[in-house]
């Protein structure tokens, strides 16, 4: 994954949660305007952004599995 930009990572991540640009932009509270700069390679967030962003994905989908999310 080194070779990865961020813009393709966010993008991926935006993807396997289903959302499109602004359910994403709405569901975490991120400026529309800013989701689509990260996203074209315009402008990129803090590693750590990316980071959490997927951590909580990830934990939300396991815990959806598991029956305790609806």
């Amino acid at each position: 994954m080194p070779d990865e930009t961020f813009s393709t990572k966010m993008k991926e991540l935006r993807e396997s949660t289903g959302l499109n640009r602004k359910e994403f932009c709405e569901k975490f509270d991120i400026p529309y305007r800013t989701m689509t700069e990260w996203e074209l390679g315009h402008r990129n967030a803090p590693p750590y952004v990316l980071r959490l962003l997927t951590y909580y994905v990830k934990m939300q989908k396991k815990l959806a599995e598991n029956g305790i999310l609806e």
